[in-house]
C-alpha cells in the first residue's frame, strides 16, 4: 500500500472519483464544434488558431502544460517568448483540417513524462525554439504538398538544428489536494547564451454570461510575490511566486478590435500580455492594475549555454505567512517523485527491460495527462450566440440538432488533447482498459459516465463524437467493461459485481438500439456505416444509398456477434453471484448463435477467397461481394469466449437450456458454433469455425498480406499489386494499399484506416488469438510467418504479435526507435533518448509513427501488452527458479545418500 494507493482508496469512495485539481486543461479549444457558432458549421474557419490568443472561449479553456480545477473555473499554464515570435507561446500550434495535406496536425515537440492517478506528481516537457517559431513556413509547405507526400513536420524546418532550443520542464507536486507546488525549469540546449521571457499565468474561465453568479471572479494583488483569487463557487485561492521583473493584470475578454473590427471598451483584453511583452503596448497600465481575471508575473531570463534556471510558484487554498521558496519547498518534489516511483514499482510487472518500463510509464502518464474538462450543452449551443454571431436558424436544424438532451460538464479521458480534444465513444472504451492498470475506479467511472442519461440518447444510442454524435462506432463497451473488471479483479482478488450490474443495465438499452436500428431486414445481418474505420472501404460506408441499395457489413455483423457474446459473459459472471441474471445469459447466448449462423451461412463468407467481405445488394441484381481484404473481414476473430465446466455446473438452468438448444439445432442441421475441449472442462464459443479460423490466420500471418514487422496491418498488402475497383451510382471507386497516411479523402481531410498498423486492433487480435490458443493448446499450430516452416501454437503466435507491436516503441542496439522514422537523429541526442511519442497509427511497412502524435488514448494499450509480456517473463523466471531449486535439492539429496552409503 503505497502513498498513492492510500490516496486512491480515499478517492474511490467518492461519488465522482476525481481530485479537485488535475491536468484538466485542454490543449486546443479553438477549432472545436463547441466554439462554432457559424451558420455553415465550419468549425475550423470560424474559430482559427489566429483568434485563440485574443478571443475568449465560450465552452472551456486551453493552455500549455496547464492545470485547472475539476470545473475549470481557475486555470494555470505557462506562456513563453523567445524574443522573436509575433505572439507569446501560450498554447500549442498546429494546422487546421484544411491546411494540412493529411488533415489537422499539431506541429510542436512536447512530452508527457510522468503523472499519478491523483495528479499528486506530474511532469510535462516542452521544447521551444530559440529562432522564430516557423508558423508561416509550416503552413506554406504543408499547403503545397499533395496527399501522396508525407507531412512537413517541425523537425523538417531546421529550427531545432544544432540544439538551438530550450527545454521547458514543468513539474507539479501536491502538498495536499488543494495545495500545489509548481516548478518551471528552463534549460538552454544551445552552445551560446540565450534569452527567454517566462509568464506563469493564472486566469479564470470567462463565464460572464452565467447570470446565476452574483459576483464575477477576480484576482487581486496582495504584495510583490502573491495574489488572491476569489470565486463564488470555487472559493478562495492564493498564488505565490518568486520576485519577478514585473507583474501584469488583464481580463479574459475578447479583443473585439482584432476579432471583428469593433473598438474595445477597455485595454484590458485577453491578449494584452502579448502586446505588452512583445511591443510594450500598455505595459505600464497593465503593471499598475491591481485586479483582473488574468494575471502573470513576468521573468526575463538570460540562460548561459547548457545551463538551467528555475522558477517556483505555489497555488493553495490557504494563505501562507511564509511564502519563501527554500530547500524545504524543493523537498516536496523529491518526495512526490519517490511516491510515483513506488507506485509504479508496485503496479507494473518486473519482468521487462528498463526501456520497456519507461515506455509503459510514459504511456500511462500520457493517458493521465489526457484527462480534460469537457463542457457542452447542445440545446444552449444550438439556440444561442457567442456574442459575435447572432443565433442561426441553420444551426437549430443542423449538426447534432437532435441531441438536445446532451448536457456534458465532466472530466473525460480524451483520445488526444490537441488533435481530438473531444471524447469518442469507442476510443474511450479502449482508453479505460489501459487506465484500469493505474486507476480501475476512474476507468469504471468513465465507462458508466458515457452511459448516463446526459450522454446516451433516450432511444439508447451512444454519442459518437461532437462532429456528429449520431455517427456509429463499434459497440465495444461491453467488451471493455469485462476487460476492466478482470484487470481490477486480478489486482484486488475480488471483482466489482455492482459495477457489472450497473453497466449491464445500460448496455441492454444500447444493445436494443442496435437490434432495432441496424438490422433492417431482421435477419441478423447488420449495417452501421463507417463504424469508426473512416475510409477502410472502397467508398464511404456512411454514404446514403438509394432505397433499392443496401450494404451488408461483415464487421457490423461481427461486432454484434461480439457484443452478444460479451453481454453473455457479463450476465454469467453476475449470475454466479445473483441467479436472477441466468435467464439473461441464456438470451444473449441464443442471440449470439443466430448472429453466428447469419455471418457464416449468409453471403458474407467468400468460399473462393476464404475471407469475410461486405456485400452490396441492389434490387434486381446479384449481390456483389466487395472483395477487399481488410480488418473488416477479420473482426469476426474478436468474438470468442470460453465457459468453464464449473460455471455450467453452478448455473444448471443455463446448462440445461444450451444443451437442449444444441441438440435441437444439430438435429435440424442448423449451424452450431461451439466446440468442446476433449477433457470436457471448457466450452469454446466463437463466430469463426475452426477450419475458417485457419484460413483467416493464414492471411493474418502472411507478411505479403497483413503481417508487418510492427504488427497487423489494417489492409492487406495484397492490394499493393491488386487494387480493387467497383462502380457505385455510376462512379468508379478504387482502393489501393496505403501503408502510411491515406491518399484518399473520402471521409474528410483526416481520413485514414487503410494500410497502417493500429494498436487497438492489434490488441483485439492478440487477445482473441490467445483465447483460441488457451483452448486448442498444441492441437492447433500455424506457420508464423506463413510459409516460413516455423510452427507455433496460437499462444506463441499471440506472443510473437505482442513482441512485434512492442518493437515499434523499443530502442534497437543503435538507439533508434522504429516509430521515430526519419527523426531518429533527434531522439538519439543526449537528453532525448528516453522520450517516446504515442502515435495514432504506424506505417504498415516501416513502422514510423503517423497521425496524432499524443494518442495515448488507445495507443496506450501498448502498456497493457508490455504488462502481459512482463508477467510472462516473471512467470518464466519464477519457473526457472523452481526448476533450479528442485534440481539442486535432488543433487543435495543424492550427495547425502552417497555419504550415507560410504
Amino acid at each position: 500500500m503505497t502513498a498513492e494507493h492510500e490516496r486512491l482508496a480515499v478517492n474511490s469512495i467518492k461519488s465522482v472519483p476525481l481530485v479537485q485539481w488535475g491536468p484538466y486543461l485542454s490543449e486546443r479549444q479553438w477549432g472545436t464544434v463547441r466554439e462554432d457558432y457559424s451558420p455553415d458549421g465550419n468549425a475550423w474557419s470560424y474559430f482559427p488558431f489566429e483568434h485563440a490568443h485574443c478571443r475568449s472561449y465560450k465552452w472551456g479553456e486551453d493552455g500549455l502544460a496547464g492545470i485547472s480545477d475539476m470545473f475549470q473555473n481557475l486555470c494555470f499554464a505557462i506562456s513563453l517568448w523567445n524574443g522573436k515570435d509575433r505572439i507569446l507561446k501560450e498554447r500549442l500550434f498546429g494546422l487546421q483540417n484544411g491546411e494540412g495535406n493529411h488533415g489537422e496536425d499539431v506541429k510542436e515537440l512536447y512530452y508527457y513524462l510522468d503523472n499519478l492517478p491523483t495528479h499528486s506528481y506530474m511532469e510535462y516537457l516542452y521544447k521551444y525554439p530559440q529562432l522564430g517559431f516557423p508558423y508561416d513556413k509550416l503552413k506554406a509547405e504543408n499547403k503545397n504538398r499533395s496527399r501522396q507526400e508525407p507531412e512537413y513536420e517541425i523537425l523538417d524546418t531546421g529550427v531545432f538544428d544544432n540544439n538551438r532550443y530550450f527545454d521547458v520542464l514543468v513539474t507539479y507536486a501536491k502538498q495536499s489536494a488543494k495545495d500545489i507546488a509548481i516548478k518551471i525549469e528552463i534549460t538552454n540546449r544551445y552552445s551560446k547564451a540565450a534569452e527567454i521571457t517566462v509568464l506563469p499565468t493564472l486566469w479564470y474561465y470567462n463565464r460572464s454570461s452565467n447570470k446565476r453568479m452574483a459576483e464575477q471572479p477576480s484576482i487581486s494583488l496582495i504584495n510583490k510575490t502573491s495574489v488572491h483569487a476569489s470565486h463564488q463557487k470555487l472559493g478562495e485561492y492564493y498564488f505565490y511566486f518568486e520576485p519577478a521583473d514585473t507583474v501584469l493584470f488583464t481580463n479574459n475578454e475578447t479583443n473585439t478590435q482584432k476579432v471583428s473590427g469593433i473598438p474595445n471598451e477597455s485595454i484590458f483584453v485577453k491578449d494584452a500580455f502579448h502586446d505588452a511583452v512583445i511591443k510594450g503596448t500598455n505595459k505600464k497600465a497593465l503593471s499598475k492594475k491591481k485586479t483582473g481575471s488574468k494575471f502573470s508575473p513576468v521573468y526575463k531570463l538570460n540562460i548561459p549555454a547548457g545551463a538551467s534556471k528555475t522558477i517556483y510558484c505555489r497555488l493553495t487554498d490557504q494563505q501562507q505567512l511564509d511564502n519563501r521558496f527554500g530547500r524545504n519547498f524543493e523537498k516536496i518534489f523529491a518526495s512526490r517523485k519517490k511516491e510515483a516511483d513506488d507506485y509504479y514499482a508496485a503496479i507494473l510487472p518486473q519482468g521487462m527491460t528498463s526501456d520497456m518500463a519507461k515506455i509503459q510509464r510514459q504511456a500511462i502518464a500520457g493517458l493521465l495527462w489526457s484527462k480534460q474538462f469537457y463542457h457542452f450543452d447542445v440545446e444552449r449551443w444550438s439556440g444561442g450566440t457567442d456574442g459575435i454571431t447572432p443565433v442561426s436558424e441553420s444551426r437549430k436544424t443542423g449538426r447534432n440538432h437532435d441531441w438536445h438532451h446532451l448536457k456534458n460538464q465532466d472530466i473525460i479521458s480524451m483520445p488526444d488533447k490537441w488533435e481530438y480534444p473531444w471524447y469518442a465513444a469507442w476510443d474511450l472504451a479502449f482508453q479505460c482498459i489501459s487506465m484500469a492498470v493505474a486507476d480501475p475506479t476512474f476507468a469504471k467511472h468513465q465507462l458508466l459516465l458515457i452511459m448516463r442519461e446526459w450522454y446516451m440518447k433516450p432511444d439508447g444510442q451512444l454519442p459518437a463524437y461532437e462532429w456528429n454524435f449520431s455517427d456509429v462506432n463499434p459497440p465495444v463497451q461491453a467488451w471493455a467493461a469485462m476487460q476492466v473488471y478482470h484487470i481490477e479483479k486480478k489486482q484486488k482478488g475480488i471483482g466489482d459485481i455492482v459495477f457489472l450490474k450497473k453497466i449491464f443495465q445500460k448496455l441492454l438499452i444500447n444493445f436494443t438500439w442496435w437490434i432495432n436500428r441496424k438490422d433492417k431486414k431482421g435477419n441478423n445481418i447488420f449495417e452501421g456505416g463507417f463504424l469508426g474505420l473512416d475510409n477502410i472501404g472502397v467508398f464511404n460506408r456512411s454514404y446514403q444509398f438509394s432505397p433499392d441499395m443496401q450494404l451488408e457489413q461483415a464487421d457490423g455483423t461481427s461486432w454484434m456477434g461480439t457484443y452478444a457474446l460479451d453481454m453473455m459473459d457479463i450476465a454469467l459472471e453476475i449470475a454466479v453471484h445473483d441467479p436472477s441474471f441466468e435467464d439473461t445469459a441464456t438470451k444473449f447466448f441464443e442471440h449470439f448463435v443466430l448472429i453466428a449462423e447469419a455471418l457464416n451461412q449468409h453471403r458474407l463468407w467468400n468460399d473462393e477467397d476464404k475471407f469475410f467481405y461486405d456485400v452490396l445488394c441492389v434490387n434486381g441484381q446479384d449481390p456483389l461481394p466487395l472483395r477487399i481484404k481488410s480488418i473488416v473481414g477479420l473482426t469476426s476473430l474478436f468474438a470468442i469466449t470460453t465457459i468453464e465446466k464449473k460455471v455450467l455446473d453452478k448455473l444448471k438452468d443455463f446448462k440445461k437450456r444450451i444443451s437442449w438448444y444444441e441438440k435441437y439445432r444439430k438435429n435440424n442441421n442448423k449451424f452450431w458454433p461451439n466446440e468442446e475441449r476433449s477433457d470436457g472442462e471448457e466450452i469454446l464459443l466463437s463466430l469463426v469455425p475452426k477450419e475458417r479460423l485457419i484460413h483467416l490466420l493464414e492471411r493474418v500471418l502472411d507478411e505479403d498480406e497483413f503481417l508487418s514487422p510492427g504488427g497487423i496491418r489494417a489492409l492487406s498488402k495484397y492490394h499493393e499489386k491488386h487494387p480493387y475497383s467497383v462502380m457505385v451510382d455510376g462512379q468508379w471507386n478504387t482502393i489501393n494499399y496505403d501503408p502510411g497516411d491515406s491518399t484518399s479523402d473520402i471521409f474528410g481531410g483526416n481520413s485514414n484506416w487503410r494500410g497502417p498498423v493500429w494498436v487497438p486492433i492489434n490488441y483485439l487480435i492478440i487477445q482473441a488469438i490467445r483465447r483460441y490458443g488457451e483452448f486448442y493448446g498444441d492441437s492447433l499450430k500455424m506457420e508464423c510467418p506463413t510459409r516460413s516452416g516455423n510452427k507455433m501454437n496460437l499462444c506463441e503466435v499471440a506472443d510473437e504479435l505482442t513482441r512485434r507491436v512492442i518493437s515499434l516503441f523499443e530502442k534497437d542496439p543503435q538507439g533508434n526507435r522504429r516509430l521515430n522514422g526519419d527523426y531518429n537523429w533527434f531522439y538519439r541526442q543526449p537528453g532525448n533518448e528516453d522520450l517516446v511519442l504515442f502515435f495514432e497509427y504506424f506505417h504498415g511497412d516501416s513502422g514510423s509513427g503517423l497521425g496524432a502524435s499524443h494518442q495515448t488514448g488507445w495507443t496506450a494499450l501498448v502498456a497493457e501488452l508490455i504488462s502481459e509480456y512482463g508477467n510472462k517473463k516473471q512467470e518464466c523466471n519464477t519457473q526457472e527458479e523452481i526448476d533450479i531449486n528442485e534440481a539442486m535439492s535432488v543433487l543435495h539429496s543424492n550427495g547425502r545418500m552417497e555419504m550415507q552409503l560410504i
